[in-house]
């Protein structure tokens, strides 16, 4: 069992790395794609805008294949179309080749969010101890090398195909060898390893019953939003502003994301100590007044240096929102309904990073051209503070959760679980 456990760990995280890697390198190289298919900034955030609304119906449809095939399935043939997708935007040459690679990249990415977030969540219940952010940790690495071959893309002004096509031949063959080892929940069988009165297996009539009385989510929910309103400020604009704003380059402007995936890599890597140190409420609250301080310095900024301070902050703050809202949703999905409603409650939490996408890069757009681009990232920085009303929803029930944040191993993975 700890053996399963460990590669299935290792093998998720190297999905989850894949996966930040292809999308840095459609997100950084925006104003290339605009280039490349004659989009104009006014349909610019249409484009933007349909693929976290198909990524959303994505994501619903998994909640309902996860009660008849394991989330490893889905996760690992989602991740090769992802990959296809993204080079069908590089090697088009026509806007409907383009809404139709974005069309299938968006619908791909929310069954991989879906089923990478439902298997992470159930690999930390079964190890007992906060290890979500490491996933996320090796996203943000995925990121950085993404954004970073974007940079050397833009530097060398190679073809958006020439840029990606290395990339997929050399991840896709490896993500379907990892996905190998995936493990769905915690290495124990999917359904059948529980008692009728305690839980039910997903697809079962108690099972999806359960997952119907999902209202305390909404506090979650509000958070993803809003923590993705903050994300796809970053992803969608940073790049832009830097140039049009800021005065940077074309080459420089693949740097804000890069900087913020590294904060965002630095946080996350210690986020999982901080969580088992203070507690996730405390980091939480902590994540969202620093993000808060990013896009006010951003939002201030004179030049281009000055930004990077203020996406260095963005990185460090909103790194840890996203992943503890995946734990909390699991967890408080255990505590309170049992086994078997988690998967559900991580798809449906999933739908609302796709709702701050959607808000998210058309409110900056919008407000950039009816105000300023200035003005408009005061926005996230307001709505990203609501996480502190909210933050008290991150914390565990004490009577199924020891020291205050944490669930004793025990009660996740029984037998062996002191020598994970």
């Amino acid at each position: 069992m700890t053996d399963v456990l460990r590669r299935g760990r290792l093998s998720l995280a190297f999905g989850f790395l894949v996966q930040g890697v292809a999308f840095a390198l459609l997100v950084t190289r925006i104003p290339a794609v605009q280039d490349r298919y004659g989009v104009s900034d006014a349909l610019l955030p249409v484009f933007l805008a349909a693929v976290p609304v198909l990524a959303g119906i994505g994501s619903v449809t998994t909640e309902r294949l996860v009660r008849r095939v394991p989330p490893s399935r889905v996760l690992r043939w989602s991740q090769p179309v992802v990959l296809l997708a993204l080079l069908g935007v590089g090697a088009g040459e026509h806007l409907a080749g383009l809404g139709v690679a974005l069309a299938a990249f968006g619908l791909a990415v929310g069954a991989l969010d879906a089923s990478m977030n439902m298997l992470g969540v159930s690999l930390q219940q079964a190890y007992g101890r906060s290890i979500m952010l490491g996933f996320h940790a090796a996203y943000s690495l995925g990121g950085i090398v993404g954004a970073s071959l974007a940079w050397v893309g833009a530097h060398e002004e190679l073809a958006l195909w020439v840029s990606y096509l290395p990339v997929v031949l050399v991840l896709l063959p490896a993500a379907l060898v990892g996905s190998r080892w995936y493990v769905d929940r915690g290495g124990r069988p999917v359904a059948g390893d529980e008692p009728p009165a305690k839980g039910a297996a997903p697809g079962s009539a108690a099972g999806e019953g359960r997952a119907a009385g999902l209202g305390w989510l909404v506090p979650l929910c509000l958070v993803m939003t809003v923590a993705y309103i903050g994300d796809s400020t970053v992803s969608n604009w940073s790049a832009k502003y830097l140039q049009d704003v800021l005065g940077g380059s074309e080459q420089l402007a693949t740097v804000p994301y890069n900087v913020y995936m590294v904060t965002t890599l630095l946080g996350r890597a210690i986020g999982d100590a901080g969580v088992r140190r203070f507690g996730a409420v405390a980091v939480v609250r902590a994540g969202a007044v620093v993000a808060a301080a990013g896009f006010a310095v951003v939002a201030g900024a004179p030049g281009a240096w000055a930004g990077m301070l203020g996406f260095t902050l963005l990185g460090l703050g909103l790194c840890v929102l996203v992943p503890q809202t995946f734990a909390a949703a699991g967890r408080r999905a255990l505590e309170l309904h049992g086994p078997g409603t988690s998967d559900a409650a991580v798809a449906r939490l999933n739908v609302f990073n796709y709702v701050g996408f959607l808000i998210g890069s058309p409110l900056v757009g919008a407000l950039g051209d009816a105000w300023s681009h200035r003005g408009a990232m005061l926005v996230p920085m307001v709505l990203v503070l609501v996480t502190l009303v909210c933050a008290r929803s991150f914390a565990a029930q004490p009577d199924r959760y020891g020291g205050g944040h944490e669930r004793p191993r025990t009660a996740d993975v029984g037998r062996g679980s002191d020598e994970l």
